[in-house]
């Protein structure tokens, strides 16, 4: 099982695993040999000199290389971010053959990443089938086929991998964490789906409608990852907040009955309209650290085009809720877009200063032109969507906005930050 490097303008081990790909290899592990490469792995042993902040955060090994030619505008250093290419190739030399090999895929414009792992498999296991899973996979299908894959995988449509492999549907099991050498944070997820459709997303796409997971089997996983010395564990929940009677208040019940202690953050963003001041005091009790909310505008106009996920009173709401459950405003971020193509009814820079007079701390989420959505699709009269690196999140702003516009934006957002205690 492979997580592939990074290239792109910017990457930072933001909690990031290859979740997708450990839960496959968890289901697998009864029935076959399972070996890990994850380039992303900041810990792993071949990682000169590994930094984590106080949360698990850190930074990933860089090499600068020459811009792809579909991005040669964009005035930003292209990079490639993870592990050596020579550790993989070396551990592919000395542990093949292999019955298969799946790679995980996430941004549809980090596909280089892919391409690379195909091309030293290809080199060294030249008949092994390669499977690829994942976003990328599901939302560039026909993409990601040219890339040269035996097999790709439609979201979790499993049942194709199942057949290649010659096996029955295995069990559900905990993701295949036993994979890394060391290992400080993981992920896990309460719920599937989300049971809202915004425009600029694509959770209905990738997972469909929104279900509450069995408490039982999310016990199971923590306690996995308990078993294994993890001390930060990231939610990837798109809706954690949603039907929280099902899902996220059994589960705290539980980690403060067992006096369990964790720390639990919550990068994919949390819906304030649910967040309410019981909820918040609990999260607080069973180990929550950092609380991202979803906010991307405090424009009404703007809400209601793109889904009517929440509404600004909802967000002042909700962060009133944390403060008074005694949560940092360093550990309070709001997300809000930047470069949406209705910028224009978005009031960005209003957006961003309601935000500070909240007290907290701001977060600009470059907007990314995602194949399917209503957004993405509608961004076809400024790029060629077929082309996934014209994707890329940070070169989609200084598309629509210009450099110096973008740059402002951003400056304006550290000055904000810079002054919350």
């Amino acid at each position: 099982m492979v997580n592939p490097p990074i290239y792109d303008f910017a990457a930072y081990d933001f909690w990031l695993k290859p979740y997708g790909l450990l839960r496959v290899g968890g289901r697998l592990e009864p029935n076959a040999e399972v070996v890990l490469f994850d380039y992303m792995d900041r810990l792993a042993p071949d990682v000169p000199d590994p930094r984590s902040d106080s949360y698990g955060r850190g930074r990933y090994p860089e090499q600068r290389l020459a811009k792809p030619d579909a991005l040669r505008e964009i005035p930003r250093y292209w990079r490639r971010f993870g592990r050596s290419r020579d550790v993989f190739r070396q551990l592919l030399h000395e542990r093949e053959p292999f019955d298969a090999v799946l790679i995980q895929t996430t941004l549809t414009y980090w596909y280089p990443g892919i391409a690379e792992v195909i091309e030293d498999i290809r080199s060294v296991c030249a008949s092994v089938p390669i499977v690829l899973g994942g976003v990328y996979a599901t939302l560039c299908s026909n993409h990601a086929a040219s890339l040269g894959a035996d097999l790709v995988i439609h979201a979790d449509h499993l049942s194709p991998l199942w057949d290649l492999l010659g096996i029955a549907e295995p069990s559900d099991a905990p993701p295949f964490w036993q994979g890394y050498s060391r290992l400080d944070c993981g992920v896990m997820t309460l719920t599937k789906g989300c049971p809202f459709s915004c425009s600029y997303c694509a959770s209905d796409l990738l997972c469909g409608r929104f279900k509450a997971r069995l408490l039982k089997d999310c016990i199971r996983d923590l306690d996995h990852l308990l078993s294994l010395g993890v001390q930060d564990i990231a939610f990837y929940d798109d809706a954690l907040l949603y039907q929280s009677e099902r899902g996220l208040l059994p589960f705290l019940q539980h980690v403060i009955d067992h006096k369990i202690q964790i720390r639990f953050h919550t990068p994919n963003a949390l819906h304030g309209r649910f967040l309410t001041a019981e909820l918040a005091r609990l999260m607080v009790r069973g180990g929550f650290r950092t609380f991202y909310l979803g906010y991307e505008s405090r424009s009404e106009q703007w809400q209601q085009a793109t889904g009517g996920k929440v509404k600004t009173e909802e967000i002042a709401a909700a962060v009133e809720h944390l403060r008074s459950a005694g949560v940092s405003p360093q550990n309070i971020i709001a997300f809000q877009i930047i470069g949406h193509p209705d910028s224009d009814i978005q009031q960005m820079e209003d957006s961003m200063r309601f935000a500070h007079n909240m007290g907290i701390r701001l977060m600009l989420a470059d907007f990314s032109p995602i194949p399917g959505t209503p957004d993405g699709e509608r961004c076809r009269r400024w790029i060629d969507m077929a082309e996934p690196l014209n994707h890329n999140k940070t070169a989609f702003p200084i598309r629509l906005f210009g450099n110096d516009t973008v740059n402002r934006f951003k400056d304006l957002c550290r000055e904000l930050n810079s002054s919350i205690g």
